[in-house]
């Protein structure tokens, strides 16, 4: 069936072309969750930046530093639309960058997709998946120079709790399974704890979490553990001491917030403050691979929320109040997730640093205001949780000013040098944090960096909108004619079709098709249809598309909406 054809013929302006403009904005759909990391990551020439957007596409953002190239590339179309889901990068020891997302508790996979040359996502191999037997959220993953032969996967899953895996590194099919099976970290009391992790590359991932959601749990205790990865020989349970809590494949280790149990383990426990509910923001080591965290206070009626810092001394923690935080951030705070703070993030290169999403108006602090990113420079020579005043031992520097709307969810770029982009953050009004009945806008925000230049973006000499029909969703949408190199005598042509069976983009050129690893759909319909996390289904056919091509000589590229879709090696002579 035939969907509107529309022919054209291949000129010699169908080339690789770039127009400028500068911005700071990566994108202008997009948000994401604050525990699945890292969500950015700077590597060799590239900067990776990922998000989701209110339609169900899981996207990342490349910076090419060497030739000033901004490419936007589309993961996933029609994922859950849940801004939980956003994607994490890995960087594999060819080279090669591995992206990992999930659905919000709904699914017990894990899905990746590789890039297909080293450092370069414009150009993604087959999606895939990891199958578990419980439900996952929020992908960590690390390489650990004592065991370079797996990648160290944390989630939550089993029982809602922090778990761990151990992944043998793909092969060049980009296949890769379980060795070590996911096995529970610990056990709260609390239903659900909320966990943090970072690792120092060699032999130890730092795990901290709370007692529960801060929404039931009062007070909220905040933890921290070490896993040692124990040479790959199965990871062992620490506390900040070193002592050794529990082998993980023995089962997990219970934790709880009471005073026994503070007396029996207390290098576990960062803060239990009484009448206050903890949350966890990010970790971060220091030169002398001391844990830094950044975390919220948020008291009992969840209205007031606080800013905090805590340092591990080598013996103790040291806990610093850095300012006020205003109520939660986003427009219907007063009817769901009241303990949503504006955000923190902690320099990982000057863990001294710390980046603070909090309201102001007229340039002071106002629990009504738009909320601005400062950032406070804490002194590192204050060791005391003391009646010192702030002026002491902090410093303030606004990074945006005079916003329009809040600024949220900051974060610094792994990786990323001093001089270029090294922070981003969201942007724009928060409803929810995913689109469903009951909040049909969901997460309408951009991201933003705080780089602001001119970049070279591919100019699509061929670039068509085209409007599509919901009764006849499938056959050929376009053809452009020319010819093969190498195939002269015979004329040829590359044709878009949507293939009627799960609806994905189809690229024939010649004899050869070339499939989409993303189906033409959205998730528009979650909004009127969807009642949330239940693992529902709705595909939604799409009103009109934009379809775009680029060839260099060898490469043809296919952008949907602006993003890469397909990248194809292909020859072709592109003479009348």
């Amino acid at each position: 069936m035939k969907l509107l054809p529309f022919i054209i013929t291949f000129l010699h302006s169908i080339f690789f072309a770039f127009s400028l403009s500068a911005q700071n904005i990566v994108t202008d759909e997009g948000a994401w969750c604050w525990f699945a990391d890292p969500r950015a990551l700077h590597h060799g020439q590239y900067t990776y930046i990922g998000y989701i957007d209110v339609h169900g596409n899981v996207k990342a953002t490349q910076y090419d530093w060497k030739h000033h190239h901004k490419t936007d590339v589309l993961v996933r179309s029609f994922f859950q639309p849940d801004d939980h889901n956003n994607p994490t990068f890995l960087v594999l020891p060819d080279e090669r960058v591995m992206i990992f997302y999930t659905r919000h508790t709904d699914e017990p996979r894990i899905w990746y997709r590789i890039s297909r040359k080293p450092g370069d996502i414009t150009a993604l191999g087959e999606e895939k998946y990891l199958e578990t037997r419980n439900n996952t959220t929020y992908p960590s993953p690390f390489i650990m120079s004592d065991d370079p032969q797996h990648i160290y996967l944390c989630w939550r899953g089993i029982n809602w709790h922090p778990t761990i895996a151990r992944l043998t590194i793909p092969d060049s099919e980009d296949n890769c399974h379980f060795d070590y099976e996911p096995h529970q970290v610990v056990q709260s009391t609390g239903a659900r704890p909320y966990a943090k992790y970072i690792s120092n590359g060699k032999d130890k991932i730092y795990v901290g979490y709370t007692t529960g959601h801060p929404d039931n749990e009062m007070p909220n205790w905040l933890y921290m553990n070490i896993i040692d990865i124990n040479h790959g020989y199965g990871p062992i349970l620490r506390d900040m001491n070193g002592q050794e809590l529990k082998r993980i494949d023995e089962g997990p280790f219970h934790v709880n917030k009471t005073e026994e149990y503070a007396t029996a383990y207390p290098a576990t426990i960062i803060d239990r403050t009484p009448d206050i509910r903890n949350w966890i923001w990010q970790i971060a080591l220091d030169k002398q691979e001391h844990p830094v965290v950044a975390y919220p206070h948020i008291d009992e009626s969840k209205n007031r929320h606080s800013y905090w810092y805590a340092r591990w001394t080598g013996a103790t923690w040291h806990c610093l109040y850095i300012c006020e935080a205003g109520h939660a951030f986003h427009q219907s705070w007063t009817q769901t997730e009241r303990c949503y703070s504006g955000g923190m993030t902690i320099d990982p290169e000057n863990t001294s640093h710390v980046y603070v999403s909090i309201p102001i108006k007229d340039g002071q602090y106002d629990p009504d205001g738009v909320f601005e990113i400062y950032r406070y420079t804490i002194n590192p020579s204050i060791t005391l949780n003391s009646s010192l005043t702030l002026e002491s031992w902090l410093s303030p520097t606004p990074i945006t000013k005079n916003s329009t709307k809040n600024n949220s969810r900051p974060y610094i770029i792994p990786g990323a040098t001093k001089g270029r982009m090294r922070l981003a953050w969201m942007n724009g009004d928060y409803q929810y944090w995913m689109v469903r009945r009951g909040y049909p806008q969901g997460f309408p925000t951009a991201i933003h960096s705080d780089y602001r230049d001119k970049w070279k973006q591919p100019k699509k000499r061929f670039e068509q909108q085209f409007q599509l029909d919901p009764n006849h969703y499938s056959g050929e949408l376009f053809r452009l004619e020319g010819k093969f190199t190498g195939n002269r005598a015979k004329r040829t042509t590359l044709s878009y079709h949507i293939s009627e069976t799960d609806q994905r983009p189809e690229i024939h050129i010649g004899d050869k098709v070339y499939r989409s690893q993303n189906r033409l759909l959205s998730s528009d319909d979650w909004a009127n249809k969807s009642n949330g996390t239940n693992g529902d289904e709705h595909p939604t056919l799409l009103k009109s598309v934009t379809i775009a091509l680029t060839y260099d000589g060898k490469t043809i590229t296919i952008y949907r909406d602006g993003y890469v879709d397909q990248v194809i090696e292909e020859t072709l002579d592109v003479r009348r």
